[in-house]
């Protein structure tokens, strides 16, 4: 959908949108309520900042829509679709820190590992997850709403295209 086209559709419309991108009602109000954006940038940046801080219950929330990183992700969702785009391939080496990792992290902070995996590689996401096993449980659950935006604010670039751009 184009940039303008979502300016303008209904608002039924426009949160079939924004829904598969970050599942917390308030910040899908958010972004609904906010248009019309004057640009991708302007939408990204809205994104990055709607119902800020997000509650620990939003963030299990939208973490129960979120697969292990690394794990193959099965699914015919809009998010299994996302998270299949965003992760690196894994070889088996990689794949089995990640997996001790993951569990380290869950029962360390009692959730699923969330990282924006678009842009890093196998290996910067493991040593990221080693790093954060030693956070406090609140920066841990700052940098997982930080985290969790930065995905949302990706795939709702991904799904709000701007004008000239293919469809």
């Amino acid at each position: 959908m184009l940039l303008e086209e979502f300016n303008s559709v209904g608002r039924d419309d426009a949160i079939a949108v924004v829904k598969p991108a970050l599942d917390i009602t308030r910040w899908i109000d958010a972004i609904v309520d906010g248009r019309p954006y004057a640009s991708a940038d302007a939408l990204s940046a809205a994104a990055l900042e709607a119902a800020a801080p997000l509650t620990e219950a939003e963030l299990d929330g939208a973490l129960a829509h979120h697969p292990r990183i690394g794990a193959k992700v099965d699914g015919t969702s809009a998010e299994a679709a996302h998270s299949r785009r965003e992760q690196p391939s894994v070889d088996d080496v990689t794949a089995a820190a990640l997996a001790e990792g993951n569990r380290a992290y869950e029962e360390r902070f009692d959730r699923v590992f969330l990282i924006r995996a678009a842009g890093r590689s196998a290996q910067d996401i493991l040593a990221l997850l080693q790093e954060r096993l030693g956070s406090t449980d609140e920066q841990e659950l700052a940098v997982v709403d930080q985290q969790l935006r930065e995905i949302a604010a990706l795939r709702l670039a991904a799904a709000i295209e701007t004008e000239g751009a293919s469809a």
